[in-house]
């Protein structure tokens, strides 16, 4: 039986949330989760260095094979939806750096994945992330969402049925795709 280990992430400015998990054939155990939070005081770029910092420390320590990340949705406030997608793409580059190919997921994606429906309350997939790794207590809402990318992921990701999964690496320098 083969073994995946996937990093799911789910971006933020303020807080990025992060999950990693292991597929063993059709079963999904969980192995951490938590958040990488920056500093308001903080520049922009020292903040986005902040975050990919924290996700090349997670990458380290958890030695992920794939990863999975929340595209981005267009928010009301066109200021946030450019934040967010300046974390997204310091999650993005952290990822490629340590040499993961990146799959990407919209939030209805990963809802109807986890929850059965892309309209989800964010805590429907928090308790279907507790039930589906069997976890004692609810990891945060950052964190749960980064294990349903996760899920999302290992339930769609590969084989039959797969959804978007371009994977984007460095090898030899090279980015290559």
């Amino acid at each position: 039986m083969s073994e995946i280990r996937i990093l799911g992430i789910d971006p933020g400015l303020r807080v990025t949330g992060f999950g990693v998990i292991e597929k063993h054939g059709n079963r999904l155990v969980y192995v951490a989760s938590g958040c990488i939070k920056s500093n308001d005081k903080q520049s922009l770029p020292e903040r986005i260095a902040t975050l990919f910092a924290g996700i090349s420390e997670v990458i380290a320590t958890y030695q992920p094979q794939q990863s999975a990340v929340e595209k981005v949705f267009v928010n009301v406030n066109p200021q946030s939806t450019l934040l967010l997608g300046q974390a997204r793409g310091a999650a993005i580059s952290a990822l490629v750096h340590g040499g993961l190919p990146v799959a990407e997921y919209t939030a209805l994606q990963v809802k109807q994945a986890v929850v059965g429906h892309g309209k989800a309350a964010k805590t429907q997939v928090q308790d279907m992330v507790v039930r589906l790794l069997e976890l004692a207590g609810a990891p945060s809402s950052d964190a749960a969402d980064a294990l349903a990318c996760a899920i999302a992921h290992a339930h769609g990701g590969q084989g039959l049925g797969a959804l978007a999964t371009a994977g984007y690496r460095i090898r030899g320098g090279r980015l290559i795709g």
